[in-house]
């Protein structure tokens, strides 16, 4: 099941709030590229046909079809990457705990991070990170 961290959760409320996208669900996406590893990506967004709807605390997450098998297994967290700098990473869930979970969705491989991956997050609506879905 993909879970997130409850600071994760934190950054993310307040992400929304600063780019005016309360209200908005956000959407994360999955995929893998053609050497094996994955590309994530996450941004606010609205409901689209073929969503899954998953609660993560109070956080509503859409997951489309495509990424559902490789976000399985998937925990975002948000973490001090190195001296004050914080960045949302996806890591497996056998390397995590403590995340609130969200339904059990599609059964799939886990995902291909091993550890803080280059996270992909959407600056479209102001949440920030690095990285490419």
């Amino acid at each position: 099941m993909f879970r997130i961290t409850p600071a994760a959760v934190a950054e993310l409320r307040s992400a929304a709030r600063r780019s005016d996208a309360e209200g908005l669900a956000l959407r994360v996406a999955a995929r893998r590229r053609p050497d094996g590893s994955v590309a994530f990506g996450m941004g606010f967004d609205a409901e689209r046909e073929n969503d899954e709807t998953v609660r993560c605390e109070d956080l509503t997450v859409l997951l489309a079809a495509p990424s559902r098998p490789i976000l399985a297994d998937t925990v975002l967290d948000y973490v001090e990457i190195e001296g004050g700098r914080f960045d949302f990473v996806f890591l497996s869930g056998a390397e995590h705990e403590g995340a609130a979970s969200a339904p059990d969705t599609e059964p799939g491989p886990r995902a291909a991070s091993t550890g803080p991956s280059a996270s992909a997050i959407s600056r479209s609506r102001g949440v920030s990170g690095a990285g490419d879905a």
